[in-house]
């Protein structure tokens, strides 16, 4: 069975993300289709990048390094879930996807984001992000407003609407991890 991890890509006090991806949790679980689980980076304390050689080296020598890769090897595709800061993703999100290089390789993403227009600029910088990284990103994107999926700006209340699109999303995201986890394969065989 395929294994998609739900990145919560804020560790802010008050933050959102964490509401957000155990939605995504909760919708993608009925789907049967894939083990889905929550990547909270709040469990990964990751400084800022701190290993001397660059990534796609693939030599880690700090413990967190090591620990982080591991986590995210596990996986055949990704949901990240960004808030937008300043149009751009959370800098914790961008430090973390910065420490490894090999571990994203030919594997998919969906995005879901928030933000004072949806988070839409964020999921956008992500993307290019994310390409130089070979993950592919799959086209369905779930946006949030921060002004009507959150009542007073604090309780997580989405739209019917999104779980719709969260559903066209996961079908995307599932057939093109299993895509993929055919060319890691064939990779590996080389």
């Amino acid at each position: 069975m395929l294994k998609i991890g739900i990145i919560v890509g804020s560790t802010r006090p008050g933050r959102h993300a964490d509401a957000v991806a155990q939605w995504v949790k909760d919708v993608a679980d009925v789907r049967g289709d894939a083990e889905y689980e929550i990547i909270d980076l709040v469990d990964f304390p990751l400084p800022h990048l701190d290993e001397a050689l660059p990534p796609a080296m693939g030599q880690y020598a700090n413990d967190h390094t090591k620990r982080w890769a591991a986590k995210i090897a596990e996986y055949d595709g990704y949901v990240f879930v960004t808030p937008e800061y300043n149009h751009s993703t959370s800098g914790v999100l961008k430090n973390a996807i910065d420490y490894l290089s090999a571990e994203w390789n030919n594997k998919a993403a969906g995005i879901v984001s928030y933000g004072s227009v949806g988070g839409a600029r964020a999921a956008e910088h992500l993307r290019l992000i994310l390409g130089e990284l070979q993950v592919a990103d799959v086209r369905q994107q779930v946006t949030m407003s921060i002004f009507t999926d959150f009542e007073n700006f604090a309780t997580f209340t989405p739209a019917d609407s999104h779980e719709t699109a969260l559903g066209v999303q996961l079908d995307q995201l599932v057939a093109w991890a299993g895509a993929l986890r055919t060319v890691r394969v064939a990779e590996v065989a080389a």
